[in-house]
């Protein structure tokens, strides 16, 4: 597997390249200390995995990967800030590295990366074809949500909300434990059928369901508080005709 390293700081960049080479799987083709010149080098060149810094000089890590608008690469987030975790999974971020990164959760970021690939590269008949989404909402009572190393079945109607972590989306459930899964909000929306899931915070989606009461900021949902975000409010208000 091809990779590049972006960070602004060479001994970063010496860590995360001593983790690819132990590895052995890993092929660094490049490194860079700021993101125009990685564009300029991803222009000409095809790789399949970019390990990148968020906060640089010039331009962020975030808008480097907004920049690149065809043949995106898998790209994985090396950084200390770890308030931009849900930004960077909203852009589909495969996964979000806090430094210091410990080996074994670099290894299992890069595994992750190897799955999709494996993924993406079976041929098109082995593939099932995904339901249109109104079908999905019409017919579906149930998910099948990816923790850990099972797939587990998580019924609609036991969802009350799903809240972003660092590194994971937590689903909270009626009558049973939370489940965590390494997915990001667009994935699991993609799941939800939207006459009943509603993202209403950069952070969460509920189950319209579930809502008890609406406040001026806030939605209740069995007892607990969930904020309304700005850019969310007229969304949610015209949803409910407040």
């Amino acid at each position: 597997m091809t990779c590049i390293i972006i960070d602004d700081e060479p001994l970063a960049i010496e860590v995360i390249e001593s983790y690819c080479n132990a590895m052995g799987s890993l092929n660094v083709v490049s490194t860079f200390t700021n993101a125009i010149e990685a564009i300029e080098f991803l222009n000409g060149e095809k790789i399949d995995l970019v390990f990148s810094d968020i906060e640089m000089p010039q331009i962020s890590g975030i808008d480097f990967i907004k920049s690149i608008e065809h043949n995106r690469p898998f790209f994985i987030f090396t950084t200390a800030y770890p308030e931009y975790a849900l930004e960077g999974f909203d852009l589909n971020a495969t996964d979000y590295l806090v430094k210091p990164i410990p080996f074994p959760r670099f290894i299992k970021a890069v595994n992750r990366v190897k799955e999709l690939m494996l993924l993406n590269s079976r041929p098109k008949s082995f593939q099932h074809p995904p339901e249109p989404k109104e079908s999905q909402a019409t017919h579906d009572e149930y998910i099948f949500i990816k923790s850990e190393y099972e797939n587990l079945k998580i019924n609609l109607s036991d969802i009350y909300y799903i809240k972003g972590l660092k590194d994971y989306l937590k689903i909270n459930l009626v009558d049973a434990k939370p489940v965590l899964t390494l997915m990001n909000f667009n994935q699991i929306l993609s799941k939800l059928p939207d006459h009943t899931f509603i993202r209403v915070h950069r952070s969460y989606i509920i189950n319209a369901d579930k809502i008890t009461s609406i406040q001026k900021n806030k939605i209740i949902i069995n007892n607990e508080r969930i904020p309304i975000g700005e850019s969310y409010k007229a969304q949610v208000y015209g949803r409910f005709g407040i």
